[in-house]
């Protein structure tokens, strides 16, 4: 009887042990290098003066997702976890930053692009197609990079019974998400400026529930994520209004028919000082 449940005890921590060693990694990527420019193309590429005609119309969309995979050092093979950000959580992320935006007194419209119509390493010719389509002048281009990394740990735990330990497996969970917008002017395609947000969640579960956890625990890593993304969008916004008045000889603001934007003293005032610098280097 002794020497069965050492036996016994000696097979539990073997098994404790392999379980713990056990991981789990997806990653889910989009990147607008790779859209911009895609493997055989020049990098370089040649910008023109941004011309930034008030109101603005400006389009917001994901940029193709670039890999998803998932590692697994477990022999047994987890269930499907969605390695792709659904198009509905994407349209609902686009809303909430074009939301933020809206409002502006300089913004005429903010165009949701759904994600079918932008091509894999379309670069620049799909933005012009975009351009025509949406009639936008400027777009923010949406990218993201998560990382889900699942650890047994020692929330394994057992029960006895009557045949020997039935052993519980439990699961930590980091997710590790960032967002990142980069805002072109398509017809210049000048890089306007750019705001990343970052988010990452600890959380546990049973091995059972793993695959509901990663998929909530990713869903609010993204949403986390967009919502610092939308802060930093904020104060990059501010910094290149700066950028525009330090030095209006690098930007062309003017006005569409029929726009005053008396509310919008700032804008006026780059629209002056656009004029008189062109006309200064002119003179020249």
């Amino acid at each position: 009887m002794a020497k069965w449940i050492h036996s016994t005890l000696v097979l539990f921590v073997g098994v404790l042990m392999l379980a713990g060693c056990a991981s789990q990694q997806t990653v889910n990527r989009s990147s607008v290098i790779n859209y911009l420019y895609p493997k055989g193309t020049d990098h370089k590429v040649e910008t023109d003066i941004p011309n930034l005609t008030l109101p603005l119309k400006v389009g917001i969309a994901f940029v193709p997702q670039q890999s998803s995979y998932q590692s697994n050092s477990r022999v047994m093979s987890f269930n499907a976890i969605s390695k792709s950000l659904s198009e509905s959580l994407k349209l609902e992320l686009l809303e909430n930053v074009a939301s933020h935006f809206r409002p502006l007194e300089y913004v005429e419209t903010i165009e949701i692009i759904p994600s079918d119509y932008l091509t894999p390493g379309g670069s620049f010719t799909n933005l012009e197609q975009l351009q025509s389509m949406y009639d936008v002048d400027v777009i923010a281009l949406v990218s993201f990079d998560q990382v889900q990394l699942s650890d047994e740990n020692l929330l394994s735990f057992s029960y006895w019974t009557l045949l020997g330990a039935y052993i519980v497996n439990g699961q930590e969970n980091d997710t590790n998400t960032l967002m990142d917008t980069a805002v072109f002017d398509i017809k210049s395609r000048k890089l306007l400026f750019r705001a990343p947000g970052t988010s990452k969640l600890q959380a546990s579960s049973t091995f059972v529930s793993l695959d509901n956890s990663l998929r909530e625990d990713s869903e609010k890593g993204f949403k986390l994520a967009t919502e610092a993304m939308i802060v930093n969008l904020d104060q990059q916004l501010e910094s290149f209004k700066q950028k525009v008045k330090a030095k209006p000889e690098n930007y062309v603001v003017s006005s569409r028919q029929g726009y005053h934007g008396g509310a919008t003293y700032w804008l006026i005032w780059l629209l002056s000082l656009s004029l008189i610098s062109r006309t200064i280097f002119s003179r020249k």
